[in-house]
């Protein structure tokens, strides 16, 4: 999958084009689906791809799109705009999103 121009159009490319329609959220140890019908742990989910946006001059601008697919085989979205790392995450978490070790990342 190739990043498309912009944040806003990388996520439409991923939901229409791909499938990946959830929009999940982290909290702690869990991921977690809109209104935490369903939470699922670092080792139930699989990260597929990520995307990295840069702001050209405010590090405020920075984004990073990670492609998900859980265990029981629901694929969506998770949008990180301020790096988790000073958010309220597991280190578990944390290690499961660093893509250096864990999967390509596209550009």
């Amino acid at each position: 999958m190739k990043q498309k121009g912009t944040v806003s159009q990388t996520l439409n490319m991923l939901r229409l084009d791909f499938g990946y329609e959830e929009d999940f959220n982290l909290l702690d140890e869990k991921l977690k689906t809109p209104g935490e019908r369903e939470e699922f742990l670092s080792q139930d989910f699989v990260v597929d791809e990520v995307y990295r946006f840069e702001g050209p001059s405010n590090p405020g601008d920075e984004a990073t799109i990670y492609a998900i697919t859980t265990s029981k085989g629901r694929k969506g979205v998770l949008l990180d705009g301020y790096n988790y790392t000073s958010g309220q995450v597991s280190e578990e978490l944390l290690q499961k999103l660093d893509l250096k070790k864990n999967r390509p990342i596209s550009d």
